[in-house]
């Protein structure tokens, strides 16, 4: 029985993903991709019917629904773009296997890094592993992708992509749903080769991937949703749309039609690989085709390899001396307009008086920085690094003094007030660089990461540095969540830290737990400023619990 939702694109593909028969599902939060495991969480403890986790990173996410497959049960994965590369280890392996349950990876891309230190493209990732992907461009669509995703595992034995990204994942719709279907049976592969990747066995399921790949864009050609339109248009000027885009290129076809007399001929990839039978018949009386895709030009760039050179290919690499999409940040309407060769249209801009608050916002007049929240117990933290700094050196841009960190609330602590920090890189590169920094001959070296961080990337470079003894300082900001994300529950309880440190054969007595508060930043300083002074490796935990986690546990108390 079909049912009406209002869901947003993160939550209609969790939704996809239960009525699909999901068994498993694992990530690691990131924005945009978050809601798809908050949505399956809330609906996991409303029946207990299938399990929905946070991992300590993404790469342990895909392992465990790789299991969960190995099992012959369905499983999904969840993570940001960048969260990709810290899975791409068993990403690309899982390729080679003989997926058993449907295995699908749900990777929400973040053009324009809203929140992000890149723009990368996760579609490159399927290319390159050879395995399909799927790219909804509405929240209809990302319910009924992902539940085709697992039905299209378990037909060609590989992992799928679904693609999602942020305008998509954070925007409501209504979504029509389908009948769920029930979980697979426990059941193991029966031929354990096509889980083994010993160079004998990955030989031959190395063989088999490439065949399937031949299949697969035949598959690609016949989706109902890789729409090919080519019956009474313009067949000269040429448009391909993909994800989102085909959305930017709608609102304006009342316009190209006005133009041109009638819709041009296009193609809209949905369901990858690249369909190249219909990009062939797209274009063979094509003069020009524009590319219109959000993200970077993975399939302007495969193009070039497709279609013959006299036709001219516009799209993110089209230059500045003619009408083109931005090389960067996301498409909308107004710039997929431009490259289709329509003039602009009436911008609110253009009614509202000068000096109008939208205005000066529009045009970058008036911003404010994001910042630490009042109170937050990394402001305290950091104004007991400054101290030490100060006192270890005066001199402009310390030159005796590396201050690395991470992804993570806490690298507001870049800005004013506090300029604390001089890197941001990935998650758990401050601990790496701060060794290297060390071992470049920098005598005060700091590392600053906070508890999820350190979990999710930070341990195997502690582990480095134990084994080195390097002389530098990490310094862990311990808030006991997952605070930039929206206050997950950390995979690793905070109470166990120590132990875990520990465990890594630190020396006990330069480990140091210091309590992150106002009224102690003077006490404190003293000791973070002697662990920074002895010649070798100390670990300093902060430690206080984020005040919108505390806020979040006693409302219901306030609502009581």
């Amino acid at each position: 029985m079909s049912e009406l939702y209002t869901l947003l694109g993160d939550e209609a593909a969790a939704l996809g993903a239960i009525h699909a028969g999901l068994s498993a599902a694992y990530g690691y939060p990131g924005t945009p991709s978050t809601e798809i495991m908050e949505f399956l969480q809330i609906k996991a403890e409303e029946n207990n019917s299938f399990t929905a986790k946070w991992c300590t990173n993404e790469k342990t996410a895909l392992e465990a629904a790789m299991g969960t497959s190995f099992a012959g049960k369905r499983a999904l994965v969840t993570m940001k773009h960048v969260g990709l590369n810290v899975a791409s280890d068993p990403f690309v392996n899982s390729a080679l296997l003989g997926i058993k349950g449907g295995l699908v990876i749900a990777v929400a891309d973040d053009p324009g890094m809203h929140s992000s230190q890149g723009e990368q493209d996760s579609r490159f990732y399927a290319f390159f592993a050879l395995v399909p992907c799927l790219e909804p461009r509405s929240q209809q669509e990302a319910y009924d992708l992902c539940r085709e995703a697992f039905d299209l595992s378990e037909q060609f034995h590989l992992p799928v992509m679904l693609r999602l990204v942020t305008r998509l994942s954070h925007a409501r719709s209504a979504v029509c749903t389908k009948p769920k279907r029930e979980q697979n049976p426990c059941s193991k592969a029966e031929d354990k080769t096509q889980w083994m990747l010993l160079p004998a066995y990955a030989r031959k399921n190395y063989i088999s991937l490439i065949n399937k790949y031949d299949e697969l864009k035949h598959w690609s050609v016949n989706h109902p949703l890789n729409k090919l339109e080519i019956e009474d248009r313009d067949n000269t000027f040429t448009v391909i749309t993909s994800g989102m885009g085909g959305n930017y290129y709608e609102e304006n076809l009342t316009d190209i039609i006005a133009k041109h007399g009638k819709a041009l001929s296009r193609l809209h990839i949905a369901a990858y690989p690249l369909p190249e039978d219909s990009i062939q018949k797209l274009c063979e009386k094509a003069n020009e085709v524009l590319v219109i895709e959000e993200g970077q030009p993975l399939i302007e760039e495969k193009l070039r390899g497709v279609l013959p050179k006299s036709i001219k290919i516009r799209g993110r690499l089209g230059g500045s001396k003619e009408p083109c999409l931005p090389r960067t940040g996301e498409l909308d309407p107004d710039n997929v307009r431009f490259a289709l060769g329509l003039n602009p249209r009436s911008s609110v801009l253009d009614i509202l008086p000068a000096g109008n608050i939208a205005v000066q916002f529009a045009e970058g007049k008036v911003g404010r920085p994001p910042q630490l929240c009042q109170g937050c117990p990394h402001a305290d933290s950091y104004e007991t690094l400054n101290k030490v700094v100060s006192q270890l050196d005066n001199s402009p841009g310390h030159p005796k003094i590396s201050i690395t960190s991470d992804i993570g609330c806490y690298s507001l602590g870049a800005g004013p007030p506090y300029s604390a920090i001089e890197s941001i890189v990935c998650m758990g590169a401050s601990v790496g660089m701060a060794r290297g920094a060390a071992d470049a001959g920098i005598p005060y070296a700091f590392a600053v990461i906070g508890d999820s961080t350190f979990i999710h990337s930070g341990i195997t470079a502690l582990i480095d540095a134990v084994e080195a003894n390097t002389p530098m300082t990490l310094i862990i900001l311990d808030n006991s969540t997952v605070a930039m994300t929206g206050c997950q529950i950390t995979a690793f309880p905070s109470a166990k830290l120590k132990n875990l440190i520990l465990g890594t054969g630190l020396d006990p007595a330069h480990y140091l737990e210091l309590e992150a508060k106002k009224q102690l930043v003077e006490e404190n300083a003293v000791k973070l400023q002697k662990e920074a002074e002895y010649s070798g490796l100390s670990v300093v935990v902060f430690k206080r619990e984020c005040l919108e986690v505390a806020r979040k546990r006693r409302k219901p108390e306030i609502q009581h």
